[in-house]
């Protein structure tokens, strides 16, 4: 009797062993789930603050290349023709009004071969800048265009500087971030009317591909 009473007290011995063994491990899984999440939450709350934390000045340059197509109203060149061309400097000037809304100043262009003459058609557009998602922005404006010599190949013959309107459509998606650094791949359409001597004008599409590095 005194081993069969011994045997029951071991199992109830081993049974509440058990229980609290589970019971233990309960918590401890409760634990480290909850630790988890708040290491999980805290890590994600960073990044979005981190991805959206954007204010004060920005400052961007871009080099590319793409195609442009060059129309005058005297018929000597026309949409019909068009040729590759390189899109270098192209700068923009900004100020962050809130993390996904800017108000920029962009100057680009794509320089053309014109009457054996190498030319550039750019402009200077007040433009605005929105961010779709974290990486990724669109960017439109319209302004002034600006058709010139390009900056080597200034000469008599290739010296004159011609004024008009011009639009610009961009967008572009943010491939690299540190710190106020950032590298972005973009595309870019521009279209402009310049304004030549005696009432003709000469109108220019643009279109290209490049890599922005950008300082915000």
């Amino acid at each position: 009797m005194n081993a069969l009473n011994h045997k029951l007290k071991n199992i109830n011995k081993n049974d509440a062993s058990k229980t609290i063994n589970k019971q233990v491990r309960s918590k401890l899984t409760c634990i480290v789930f909850i630790l988890i999440s708040s290491m999980t939450f805290a890590q994600d709350k960073t990044n979005i603050e981190t991805a959206l934390q954007c204010d004060g000045f920005m400052f961007e340059f871009s080099l590319g290349g793409g195609i442009i197509s060059v129309e005058d109203s005297e018929g000597i060149q026309t949409f019909d023709r068009y040729q590759g061309g390189i899109s270098f400097p192209e700068l923009k000037f900004g100020y962050m009004l809130n993390n996904r809304l800017a108000i920029t100043a962009v100057m680009p262009g794509m320089i053309y071969e014109f009457q054996n003459n190498d030319r550039h058609f750019g402009g200077f557009i007040p433009s605005v800048q929105y961010w779709i998602k974290d990486k990724w922005w669109i960017h439109g404006g319209v302004g002034l265009a600006i058709d010139g010599p390009a900056l080597y190949d200034i000469k008599n013959i290739n010296d004159d500087w011609n004024f008009g309107c011009a639009v610009m459509a961009s967008t572009g998606y943010e491939v690299y971030r540190k710190n106020k650094f950032s590298m972005n791949v973009q595309s870019k359409l521009v279209l402009g009317r310049a304004y030549l001597e005696g009432d003709t004008y000469r109108d220019a599409i643009s279109f290209s591909l490049g890599l922005g590095f950008n300082w915000l």
